[in-house]
């Protein structure tokens, strides 16, 4: 598993704690699942999707990769909003 250090406000990183404290969760899961929302994966994990939803499409590889970066990018501007 890899290490991270990064620096918050401190407010926010009060924020943090607290929340992880009150969830029960460490702040290290809180920050991946909240990377994870905002589409941050492995391109392993894009990969089986996309490998996946072609052979359930019946697409050829061009369609599948040119579907999946649209959704993406459909996905991440509803995230901005």
């Amino acid at each position: 598993m890899g290490r991270l250090t990064i620096s918050l406000k401190d407010d926010l990183h009060q924020a943090l704690k607290e929340t992880a404290a009150r969830q029960g969760r460490s702040i290290g899961k809180i920050i991946e699942e909240g990377l994870e929302l905002r589409g941050v994966k492995p391109m392993s994990r894009a990969r089986d999707l996309l490998m996946k939803a072609r052979g359930a499409a019946k697409m050829t590889e061009q369609q599948a990769t040119e579907l999946a970066v649209k959704e993406v990018k459909a996905s991440r501007g509803r995230l901005a909003r």
